[in-house]
C-alpha cells in the first residue's frame, strides 16, 4: 500500500443522486475507520484549451471542487473533518478511476451501478470495463437500496478460481460489521451435493474462516438447466445479504477483456453492494 493507505476512494458527482451515493460511502467509511476520498470528474479539456487558456483551466476545477465542497457540506450537515478530502480531476471517468485505481494507493473504489441517465452516471459497459481493470477492488452500490447494517455476506464461488484474497476481504468485513458469511455455489450436474468439489471447496473455505473467528456455513444449489448466476441471484434476491464479495475471472484479466459474464451478472443483478476482488496479485487488504 502507498501514500493513501487506509483510504478508499467514492466516485461521487455533486447531483441529488450524488448525495445518496455519498451517504452510503460514509457508512463504509465510518464503520471500516478509513479516510475517505471524494472523487468528482468533470469533462476532459483539450490540450490546446490548457495551453491557451492555463488560467480558465485552473479557475474550472476550483469551481468543481467548491461545488463539490457545497455539496459534501450539505450531506454531512457539517464542517468537512480532515478524514474526508475532495478530488476533482478532468477527462474520461473510467480511465481516471483506472489510474487512479493503479496509482491512488486505496484499499477499493467506491461507484454507483444504479441504471441512472444522469450527465456522468457509469453504463453497464464502463462498469463492467472498470472492474475488470481496476488495479485495486471495487465496491459497487446501488443509491436505490442502501444498506445501513451488515449483518450477513454471501460469497459465491467457482472451483476454478483461487480464494485467498477472497477470504482475507470477508474476513476484514465480517469482523468490522460483526457479521456472518455464507458460501454458496450452484451446481448444474446431478450429483450427490456433498460429494462435489465444489461442496469440498467450500467445505474448506469455512473451516479456514472459522480458524480465523468468522461464523460461516455452506449453501449448495441445483442449478439444473439453469445458468449458474441465475439461480444464484434468486437465491440472493431470498436471503438478501446486505453485501456480496465476487471475484474477477484472471482470463479477462490477463487479455484485457471485460468481465466474465457470471461476474458482469451479479454486480449488475444485485440490488445490495457488491465487493469485487480484482485479480492483481499486490492487492491485499491493510490492516483496517
Amino acid at each position: 500500500m502507498k501514500n493513501k493507505s487506509h483510504s478508499i476512494l467514492a466516485l461521487i458527482p455533486p447531483t441529488d443522486e450524488g448525495e445518496l451515493i455519498l451517504n452510503q460511502a460514509l457508512y463504509f467509511q465510518k464503520a471500516l475507520g478509513v479516510r475517505i476520498f471524494v472523487l468528482n470528474v468533470i469533462k476532459n479539456l483539450s490540450l490546446i484549451f490548457k495551453l491557451f487558456h492555463a488560467k480558465k483551466t485552473i479557475h474550472l476545477k476550483n469551481d468543481a471542487l467548491v461545488e463539490l465542497r457545497k455539496h459534501v457540506k450539505k450531506v454531512i450537515q457539517k464542517e468537512i473533518p480532515k478524514n474526508i478530502i475532495l478530488r476533482v480531476k478532468s477527462g474520461e471517468i473510467v480511465p481516471t478511476l483506472i489510474n487512479q485505481s493503479k496509482k491512488g494507493g486505496y484499499e477499493f473504489i467506491i461507484i454507483d451501478q444504479s441504471k441512472s441517465s444522469t450527465e456522468g452516471a457509469l453504463g453497464m459497459a464502463e462498469i463492467d470495463k472498470f472492474v475488470s481493470q481496476s488495479h485495486c477492488p471495487v465496491l459497487t452500490v446501488n443509491k436505490d437500496y442502501p444498506v445501513n447494517n451488515i449483518k450477513k455476506i454471501i460469497i459465491p464461488i467457482d472451483v476454478s478460481q483461487t480464494t485467498k484474497k477472497r477470504l482475507l476481504w470477508a474476513t476484514l468485513f465480517a469482523k468490522k460489521f460483526n457479521a456472518k458469511i455464507q458460501i454458496v455455489s450452484a451446481l448444474n450436474i446431478n450429483i450427490d451435493e456433498t460429494k462435489s468439489l465444489a461442496f469440498k471447496q467450500a467445505e474448506k473455505i469455512t473451516r479456514m474462516l472459522t480458524e480465523r473467528g468468522v461464523e460461516c456455513d455452506v449453501k449448495i444449489l441445483k442449478a439444473h438447466k439453469q445458468e449458474k448466476h441465475k439461480v444464484i441471484l434468486e437465491y440472493i434476491e431470498e436471503e438478501k445479504p446486505e453485501l456480496v464479495i465476487i471475484r474477477t475471472h484472471q482470463e479477462s484479466v490477463f487479455a484485457g477483456t471485460n468481465i466474465h459474464k457470471f461476474v458482469s451478472e451479479i454486480v449488475h443483478g444485485c440490488k445490495m453492494p457488491v465487493f469485487t476482488v480484482c485479480y492483481s496479485k499486490k492487492h491485499f487488504p491493510s490492516d483496517i
